[in-house]
């Protein structure tokens, strides 16, 4: 059975997403593409830290620059996680088993699922742990 917390993490991840797609479409109006990229994936990441800390971690006892902390550190994890599975599909599986439908596509969504997981048992284990 999947819990209401990593239902509510689904959720808070998604809408860190769209705060991130939106705001760098916002941003690309006034800066240069790679820049509005930047700057609104760190939106997103702000989002998704408030919203997991006020939202789905509510019972978290550690100090808030550790929570800091280990969500970079999960992040960064799970941004590795995203570009290794991407690569493999893209570059290794499809091409094996002869799929060329928008590979690099289909591969970098299941690149970014697969984190789903880790980087919630990370969040909770080390981010927003609920003992001190």
């Amino acid at each position: 059975m999947i819990s209401r917390q990593f239902l509510a993490f689904v959720v808070a991840g998604g809408l860190a997403a769209c705060a991130n797609f939106g705001s760098r479409i916002l941003l690309s109006l006034v800066l240069p593409y790679v820049a509005a990229i930047v700057i609104a994936y760190l939106i997103g990441m702000l989002t998704a830290f408030v919203l997991n800390r006020l939202l789905v971690f509510t019972e978290a006892k550690n100090e808030l620059k550790h929570q800091a902390f280990w969500f970079t550190v999960v992040n960064l994890a799970a941004v590795a996680q995203t570009i290794v599975i991407s690569l493999l599909f893209a570059r290794w599986l499809f091409p094996a088993v002869g799929m060329d439908f928008h590979p690099e596509t289909i591969a970098h969504g299941i690149g970014v699922a697969v984190p789903v997981l880790t980087s919630y048992l990370g969040h909770k284990r080390f981010t927003f742990r609920s003992t001190p």
